[in-house]
C-alpha cells in the first residue's frame, strides 16, 4: 500500500468516526416532540398534557434551558412526569431534578410518580419532600381530579408489590394513569384506565432504522414490544415516552430524547373514543 493510499484510508476512517460521533451526539441531545390526539365521550373539555419521563439527572443546556423552553412552547395545561428523575447508579443528581421541577411547575401543574431509581434510592423520602417544595404534585397510589379527568399515580413500589391497580372511585370519568413501567399494560386495561402514560423502556435504547424496533428494555428483554408510542387494548390507550436521559447504558442510537404532547378532546359523536 502506497503512502497516498494509507493517507486516504486514514482520512476515511477519521471521517467515519466523526460521522458516528456526530450522529451519537444528535441521538442523545437533540430533543424531539411526538404528538398525539385522543378523543373520548368521557372527556368534558379539551386539554393538553406534556408527558416527560426518565430524566436521569440529565441537563439540556444550562439549568435545562433547552428542555424548559421547549416544554413552555408546547403550552401544556398539565405536565406529567412518569419516573426516574434521578440516577441511582451514578451521582443521583438531586440538584438537576429540583431545578427542573422548579422551572416546569411554573409553566403548568407538574404531576409526578416515582420510578425504579427513586424506589431504590435510600434518601427518597427526604428527596420527595424537596420535590414537593419545588412544586411537584406527587401521586403515590392516589389520584386528583382536574380538567374533568381523574389523574392517578402509582409509584414504582406499588407496581412491584402488585398493588390493586384501580384506585379511583367507581364513576364515569376519564381516568389517566401515570405508571413508570409499561409492561403491565394488560393489568392496567383490566382495571379500566382510559389512558396510561409510562416510560422506563428508553425506547429500547438502540432503535433499528426504518422499522423503529428497540433492541432491549428492562423487564421485557430483547426486542421488546412496549418501548415507545401508542399501544391499545380495548378502550385503554397507553402512550410510552422514550425518555430524556440514559440509565446504566449511557448511549442512545437512532433514539432521540422525547417530549410527548397529548391533546385530549371530547368525542365528536357519542360512542367515539380513542382516535
Amino acid at each position: 500500500m502506497t503512502g497516498a493510499q494509507i493517507a486516504v484510508l486514514v482520512c476515511s476512517v477519521a471521517a467515519a468516526i466523526l460521522l458516528v460521533a456526530a450522529f451519537c451526539l444528535y441521538s442523545n441531545n437533540k430533543l424531539g416532540v411526538s404528538r398525539y390526539k385522543l378523543t373520548d365521550p368521557k372527556i368534558s373539555r379539551p386539554f393538553r398534557i406534556v408527558h416527560l419521563s426518565d430524566l436521569h439527572a440529565k441537563r439540556f443546556g444550562k439549568n435545562n434551558c433547552r428542555l424548559v423552553k421547549l416544554v413552555k412552547k408546547c403550552k401544556p395545561d398539565i405536565i406529567a412526569f412518569t419516573g426516574d428523575i434521578i440516577h441511582l447508579y451514578r451521582k443521583p443528581g438531586e440538584a438537576a431534578a429540583i431545578e427542573f421541577v422548579e422551572q416546569l411547575s411554573k409553566i403548568a401543574p407538574f404531576y409526578y410518580v416515582s420510578g425504579n431509581h427513586e424506589m431504590r434510592y435510600k434518601n427518597y423520602r427526604e428527596f420527595s419532600k424537596r420535590l414537593t417544595d419545588a412544586g411537584a404534585i406527587i401521586l403515590e397510589n392516589e389520584y386528583v381530579i382536574t380538567h374533568g379527568a381523574a389523574i392517578v399515580g402509582l409509584g414504582c413500589a406499588q407496581l412491584k408489590n402488585n398493588t390493586i391497580f384501580q384506585v379511583t372511585p367507581d364513576f364515569d370519568i376519564y381516568k389517566i394513569l401515570l405508571a413508570h413501567e409499561p409492561q403491565y399494560l394488560r393489568r392496567f386495561a383490566r382495571a379500566g384506565y382510559d389512558l396510561v402514560l409510562s416510560g422506563h423502556a428508553h425506547g429500547g435504547q438502540w432503535r433499528i432504522p426504518f422499522i423503529g424496533q428497540g433492541l432491549y428494555a428492562p423487564g421485557q428483554g430483547l426486542l421488546p414490544e412496549l418501548t415507545a408510542g401508542r399501544h391499545s387494548i380495548g378502550s385503554t390507550n397507553m402512550i410510552i415516552s422514550r425518555g430524556l436521559g440514559n440509565s446504566e447504558f449511557p448511549l442512545r442510537i437512532n433514539n432521540r430524547p422525547e417530549v410527548v404532547v397529548i391533546d385530549l378532546a371530547p368525542a365528536q359523536q357519542s360512542g367515539q373514543g380513542g382516535n
